[in-house]
């Protein structure tokens, strides 16, 4: 009985961490031979003000997709 606990920043849509459920779920009964009832998802999701990098804190990083947006 897998049980998989996935931390990811808020912000994610609910269709979003539903395909990552589907997904995470997919893989675990294709590489491990479980069912797909077996397994369980907690997905723990944190505000970007709790987590830092480098000694600093996310919400003052510039964000990733700003920065692809500039690019172009």
């Amino acid at each position: 009985m897998p049980f998989v606990t996935i931390q990811i920043a808020q912000g994610h849509s609910v269709a979003q961490k539903r395909d990552l459920a589907k997904a995470v779920t997919d893989t675990l009964v294709a590489q491990l031979g479980t069912k797909p009832e077996w397994v369980t998802i907690h997905i723990d999701e944190f505000d970007r003000e709790n987590w830092a990098v480098g000694g600093e804190l996310h919400i003052d990083k510039p964000s990733r997709k700003h920065q692809k947006e500039s690019l172009k």
